[in-house]
């Protein structure tokens, strides 16, 4: 979750779409350039480790959009694909 919010920080739509689950990811990417992100605040976390396959990410991400703060809150699905913990879905 955090290199996620670091990708969409930096702009790094590859890294973005490489973190995300075949069955969910879009063909393509685009970000809005005027939203700077700020700050990932990690709410609440189920599964996730090492014996795990599948987690959940509660978090908030806070950002800044033409001089005004924002917060955007998810609950994030996540599993592992390949090895590697990807992105599935907002629940």
């Amino acid at each position: 979750m955090r290199s996620r919010f670091s990708a969409y920080a930096k702009g790094d739509t590859a890294y973005l779409l490489q973190t995300w689950a075949a069955a969910t990811r879009p063909q393509r990417l685009d970000l809005d350039r005027k939203t700077r992100w700020t700050e990932l605040e990690i709410v609440e976390t189920t599964g996730g480790s090492a014996i795990h396959t599948e987690g959940t990410v509660r978090f908030r991400a806070h950002y800044a959009e033409r001089g005004q703060a924002g917060v955007m809150e998810e609950h994030s699905t996540f599993a592992r694909e390949n090895g590697r913990w990807v992105y599935v879905a907002a629940l």
